[in-house]
């Protein structure tokens, strides 16, 4: 049985090598990092404010941004309040014009789904269905950070992503939860306890879930530089099966590199991953 600071996890030093240069390093794009501004001289503000209303029994918000933090709490009501705090900086006037017409704000709304896209040069839109950020790092002589605020019915699914400059929180939500970050950390209070799958991953940053007190689930953990600790007593659960696949004269196996640990009778999986932080599954006393 496993009390507070228990599991920490070191992988192997082979899988460290194979990861670490590309995986540590932050993923730049125009003007990405906060210590890049100052060579960004022009500076606008604004702060958009718009107001939905989700009708459906399934609700799903979802929120895919690349520059900034995502603050989602969870209220009574059918309502979604937005408030968008977006900073351009820019190294000319020329720039500062192209800033506002080459980024996007686009919003589906529908009655169960309402979603947030930050559009822009950064977005690869592959014919492959990929989608991502590459091949923009400081050209454009710009970079829009979009802070999202959000207050949301309490009973929805989240679906929340960001890359660079921001935090990811979520608070009193019950729904079903993906919540991705690249550089920052995530933290999230639930107001229930998980009843279905959720998972949280970030590469340079901590992952920090609040439970409330009887909570019962499975957990997937995975962190190279950094340890996992927990409010609550845990058990091992034995690793996942490795699978193989024949290629030709090849066998090739596959291997998720997850650690298990069970809470209470078990229950939904809950999977955290990071590279370079800690993973904390603690207690909520509020």
């Amino acid at each position: 049985m496993m009390r507070q600071k228990i599991l920490t996890l070191v992988l192997m030093y082979s899988l460290a090598m194979m990861f670490l240069p590309q995986a540590s390093r932050p993923l730049y794009a125009a003007g990405d990092d906060d210590d890049s501004d100052s060579s960004l001289g022009l500076q606008e503000k604004e702060t958009i404010r718009k107001s939905f209303t989700l009708s459906a029994d399934h609700k799903i918000l979802e929120v895919d941004n690349i520059f900034g933090s995502i603050d989602v709490v969870g209220v009574q009501g059918n309502q979604v309040q937005l408030v968008v705090n977006k900073t351009i900086s820019a190294e000319s006037k020329d720039r500062m014009e192209a800033a506002k017409k080459e980024v996007t704000l686009d919003i589906t709304d529908q009655p169960d789904f309402l979603k947030f896209y930050v559009n822009g040069p950064f977005r690869c839109n592959c014919n492959d269905g990929r989608d991502g950020c590459g091949g923009w790092r400081g050209d454009r002589g710009y970079r829009v950070k979009m802070d999202f605020q959000l207050q949301v019915p309490r009973n929805i699914e989240v679906k929340l992503k960001t890359v660079n400059s921001g935090r990811v929180h979520v608070q009193d939500v019950t729904g079903n939860f993906s919540v991705h970050n690249v550089n920052g950390g995530i933290g999230v209070t639930f107001r229930e306890n998980p009843r279905e799958k959720s998972d949280f991953s970030t590469i340079n940053g901590n992952v920090d879930l609040y439970f409330v007190r009887g909570l019962s689930g499975d957990f997937r953990f995975k962190t190279m530089n950094g340890a996992v600790y927990s409010d609550f007593e845990m058990t091992s659960l034995p690793a996942q099966a490795v699978s193989s696949e024949r290629r030709g004269t090849k066998f090739v196996f596959h291997s998720d590199r997850y650690t298990g640990g069970r809470i209470g009778s078990g229950g939904p999986e809950i999977r955290a991953e990071n590279l370079n932080g800690d993973i904390r599954v603690l207690e909520r006393h509020e």
